[in-house]
């Protein structure tokens, strides 16, 4: 499992400790990269204080502190010093529940190269966002595909797929884009995905989600062939906005503004 962090003290914990929280009763050993990346606070060290509760399981848990930052070098440093066949990348902010880890590794476990990811919970804390959150877990990309957002894993033939990481906003995206849709699994374990808190926040984390797309179109455009993403008719659109017409107005709104403002993103954009 590759896990990058930047700035993540607040979280990293939580995101351990879920994943010492796995149902595990598979014959492989849980192998997880903690790689805090240009981090000014003390990730490395709050990872480190976890070795032994891995150790105790008899798993492994290496945290490595890189000076550089950068979500791309991150992932690069951690496939380089993981040695498992299955690779789980999972963002720092993220929560498994129990049976995750163990239901993408028995989805992966073939010969034939597979991507999988489980059923993403998005949470926020504040009104807006939560409004947001929920018209957005509806929308039918993220109800009726596998998004892998914030988690996605391949098995050894899928991870070679590709050399390093390139350097590209949207990595998730370039990731799923790799295998076309029926070489994708959707296992039925979740996670918790949070996002952006604040109108602002959100416009700005949209924004750069919509040019990472663009820009895979552009630099990577025979991966276009892979994309599923479902249309959203206009019939849903309307079930959607007379069940919730405040989440369905703040939702429609940043999209909106996104699309009538796009610009080029640089840099990392959590919104945290």
């Amino acid at each position: 499992m590759i896990l990058p962090a930047n700035n993540e003290a607040a979280l990293i914990g939580g995101c351990l400790e879920s994943i010492l929280a796995s149902v595990w009763d598979r014959p492989e050993t849980v192998e997880v990269v903690l790689v805090a990346n240009g981090c000014s606070d003390d990730t490395a060290q709050i990872g480190l204080k976890y070795v032994p509760e891995f150790e105790r399981k008899s798993w492994c848990l290496t945290v490595l502190d890189l000076a550089a930052g950068g979500k791309l070098g991150a992932l690069n440093a951690g496939d380089a010093a993981a040695s498992g066949a299955i690779r789980i990348y999972l963002d720092a902010d993220v929560t498994v529940t129990p049976g995750l880890l163990s239901e993408l590794t028995q989805a992966l476990s073939t010969d034939q190269p597979r991507y999988a990811s489980g059923q993403v919970r998005i949470t926020a804390q504040g009104g807006i966002s939560r409004a947001y959150a929920r018209i957005w877990q509806q929308v039918p990309f993220m109800a009726d595909c596998v998004p892998g957002c914030g988690v996605f894993a391949v098995n050894a033939a899928g991870r070679a797929r590709w050399g390093a990481f390139p350097d590209i906003i949207s990595d998730d995206t370039f990731v799923r884009l790799s295998f076309a849709p029926d070489e994708r699994i959707g296992v039925r374990a979740p996670y918790c995905w949070p996002i952006a808190e604040g109108l602002g926040n959100l416009v700005r984390v949209r924004r750069r989600q919509d040019v990472g797309v663009d820009q895979i179109a552009e630099q990577y455009p025979a991966l276009l062939a892979n994309d599923d993403k479902p249309a959203f008719p206009l019939s849903r659109k309307l079930a959607i906005a007379l069940r919730d017409p405040i989440g369905f107005a703040i939702y429609s709104g940043v999209a909106l503004f996104v699309r009538l403002t796009k610009r080029q993103s640089s840099g990392w954009s959590r919104g945290r």
